[in-house]
């Protein structure tokens, strides 16, 4: 294993350095894609999709310091090895707190394909921005279907993951875009994973003649569904999920939905009973086309006694750029998230 983070003074054969700003600024309006959030000690971390996955902090959650040095300043040669075509752009990565170590996970991929692999880091702290090199937690092969129809490689693509910390304190993954939907597999202690994954969302029913053509990609299908995370709240897990289109500027149509389920593996359910493996799912966030285009990746948190909901939104006034939103949960008497703007 090799330690990545800053500290770095020398990179292996085959590692590859990702470019990085100059120095940090400030802004009240962080632009950001796919971000995530972690607290330690009194100051806010979020780390989203970048060359070498883009870090920032803050004291009050409105003013953020974007750093100039990415979390990766070498990138480990093991993933280029294992997704030809990856270079230094780091999707979608995912942090929490276990056992007295921070992890953190990350997609390798190439945009509409599912030759991927989510890569894993741990450090004793964020502050300090030193991160060990944890190998691969999983990897998808090409899915491909032969003229006889016999079919070979992975129906499920190895990008947005999220960790998962039942009420057994056992830890989970949860990842997936597209193809056949989310996938949620369980880790071992050193989170790598310990079963095969398992398909508990899609965006529609197997077999939907309905299902719209994919605008993006020939190779991922019409099963617009990604993003996921789960978020454990008096006694359920809500799977909070991204439905339809991102990375189109203005022209993204992405919006977040949610399920429950009392066990971690599901089945998830949305507020009208629909199993979410067959394209359940209660709409609770999108554009509303006046200061949002769509909004989506999302990731939820309890700092401090609040709920907190995060994503990346398509900006309606600044020509789609993607950008941070942030909102407070309510709770319904029944139990479901309604997001609060916070003015």
């Amino acid at each position: 294993m090799s330690f990545i983070a800053i500290i770095t003074t020398a990179s292996a054969q085959g590692q590859r350095r990702p470019r990085f700003q100059r120095e940090a600024f400030q802004t009240d309006k962080p632009m950001v894609h796919d971000p995530v959030m972690a607290k330690e000690g009194d100051t806010y971390y979020i780390y989203a999709t970048g060359m070498g996955i883009q870090q920032m902090t803050s004291k009050d959650r409105k003013t953020w310091t974007v750093l100039p040095q990415p979390v990766m300043t070498v990138i480990p040669g093991w993933t280029t090895d294992s997704v030809p075509g990856f270079g230094n752009h780091v999707w979608a990565p995912d942090v929490i707190q276990w056992h007295g170590r921070w992890w953190m996970a990350y997609s390798c991929s190439t945009f509409g394909r599912n030759g991927s692999a989510i890569g894993l880091l741990s450090s004793r702290s964020l502050g300090a921005n030193i991160w060990k090199d944890e190998g691969c937690i999983v990897t998808s092969h090409t899915w491909k279907v032969n003229a006889d129809g016999q079919t070979s490689g992975d129906n499920w693509n190895a990008i947005d993951p999220n960790f998962v910390i039942d009420d057994t304190d056992t830890p989970w993954l949860v990842w997936g875009s597209f193809w056949d939907g989310i996938q949620l597999a369980r880790l071992d202690s050193t989170m790598h994973l310990a079963t095969k994954p398992v398909t508990i969302a899609r965006r529609h029913r197997p077999g939907d003649k309905n299902a719209a053509e994919n605008p993006t990609s020939r190779f991922a299908g019409p099963n617009a569904i990604e993003a996921p995370f789960i978020f454990r709240h008096n006694g359920y897990y809500y799977l909070f999920v991204s439905w339809d289109y991102c990375c189109r500027g203005a022209q993204s149509n992405y919006r977040v939905a949610v399920g429950r389920s009392k066990n971690v593996n599901g089945p998830f359910l949305d507020r009208e009973g629909k199993d979410m493996l067959l394209g359940g799912g209660t709409l609770i966030l999108e554009g509303d086309k006046t200061e949002w285009e769509a909004a989506g990746h999302c990731a939820a948190y309890n700092f401090d006694g609040e709920d907190i909901f995060i994503c990346h939104g398509y900006s309606a006034t600044q020509n789609g750029a993607a950008m941070l939103i942030q909102r407070t949960i309510n709770w319904t008497s029944d139990g479901w998230p309604e997001l609060i703007t916070n003015k």
